[in-house]
């Protein structure tokens, strides 16, 4: 019977891979830096392989981010139930939106943008847009 990654270990892996193409760095580069395949790092990201202690230190220097990062916006799971034993319908999979390449693009055009000023107009702009869309939705 294969087992089910565990949902922690799912999201810390997200957070991995989101880091890890943010900064442009390939499977193998990571890998590289750790001292593991390509393969071993596709299994992190997956939630297939759990993620020691020493070694989520070790991604955190590497990402240049807090360990607390690979933990941020973890949904709250319910306490002593295992998964697929909780009360109540499953909530409907959404997919994460800042796991879209089109999304990961956005954020690496939008830092090559070396002008602060003009960063932050493009931001604004794009704010201003995504309130009118939004209003003309709703």
């Amino acid at each position: 019977m294969a087992s089910v990654p565990n949902p922690i270990d799912v999201h810390v892996g997200k957070r991995v891979r989101l880091r890890r193409t943010l900064l442009g760095l390939s499977q193998e580069k990571l890998g590289l830096a750790l001292g593991l395949t390509f393969q071993q790092v596709q299994k992190y990201e997956r939630g297939v392989n759990r993620i020691g202690s020493s070694r989520l230190y070790h991604l955190s220097k590497i990402l240049d981010v807090p360990v607390a990062y690979f933990f941020d916006e973890m949904p709250a799971l319910e306490e002593g139930a295992a998964p697929g034993m909780r009360e109540g319908p499953a909530k409907p999979y959404e997919p994460d939106p800042l796991v879209k390449r089109e999304t990961l693009e956005l954020v690496r055009a939008y830092y090559r943008i070396t002008d602060p000023a003009a960063r932050k107009r493009l931001f604004e702009l794009t704010k201003a847009i995504a309130n009118l869309t939004s209003r003309k939705a709703g």
